[in-house]
């Protein structure tokens, strides 16, 4: 089903079941999976790859050039996963250098006016409220929540089930779990709504407790804290909280 007034190229491949509604623009290179919704006014170029069972609301850009001087027109790609609702303006640009990816996991809610930068990696379950930005390089954890207005610097790593309080500014990276608000960001305990409602036992839930703790001691620097977790951690949680604050950080651990 495709308005007579949209602009789809011959050579995009479009699912037999899509719909293309008014005034959208889709381009040469864009793939679009079975049942995904574009509702009008939507514009998709680059080389871009949409999931199946997508909702995309009016004036949503998906796969534009990255805004970042060093985009040379390189082919770089932007993929959408499945089940992922883009709500009316939100931008999502292509990454920058030769085959490298911007992508948008599955079942995500992106609200208007949200902005994901070049070489963002969201993953799956990811919600961001109205006016949450992304810039470059950025990686967000499954089922992480970003309030409205958020900010994230680039090359900042956001951890699983993590949230971002409204209006924050997000300078270092955030582990999995944990709940940070302000600006600049201050942590303010465990997500425990989003862990309850994820599931997660009570064993679990105390020992993120009693890590989240440990590393915002002020006796404690990150070394010593990775110490003290590794000498008592019985959890699967509590190993991701480990393996996160392991893992190479260009902007080092949020405290």
């Amino acid at each position: 089903m495709i308005h007579p007034t949209a602009i789809v190229h011959p050579s995009a491949h479009i699912a037999t079941d899509v719909e293309i509604g008014p005034y959208c623009v889709v381009g040469e290179n864009v793939a679009v999976g079975e049942g995904t919704i574009l509702q009008g006014h939507v514009v998709v170029n680059g080389w871009t790859e949409i999931g199946a069972g997508c909702a995309i609301y009016p004036f949503a850009t998906i796969g534009a050039a990255s805004q970042d001087r060093k985009y040379g027109g390189e082919r770089a790609y932007t993929r959408i996963g499945d089940r992922t609702v883009l709500r009316e303006y939100v931008s999502i640009q292509r990454a920058t250098g030769e085959e490298a990816v911007t992508s948008v996991g599955d079942d995500c809610l992106l609200l208007a006016y949200v902005h994901v930068a070049h070489n963002c990696i969201v993953g799956n379950g990811v919600t961001m409220s109205n006016l949450a930005q992304l810039a470059g390089h950025v990686e967000i954890g499954d089922y992480a929540l970003l309030g409205g207005m958020a900010g994230v610097h680039q090359f900042t790593r956001v951890g699983r089930y993590a949230m971002v309080g409204g209006m924050s500014k997000i300078n270092k990276d955030l582990p999995p779990f944990f709940l940070v608000e302000g600006n600049p960001a201050k942590p303010y305990g465990l997500n425990s709504v989003g862990l309850r409602r994820a599931g997660f036992s009570p064993d679990e839930r105390n020992e993120i407790k009693r890590f989240y703790k440990l590393l915002y001691d002020p006796k404690m620097n990150v070394s010593r804290a990775i110490e003290a977790m590794k000498a008592s951690v019985e959890t699967d949680r509590g190993r991701e909280i480990i393996a996160f604050l392991e893992a190479p950080s260009q902007r080092g651990i949020l405290k």
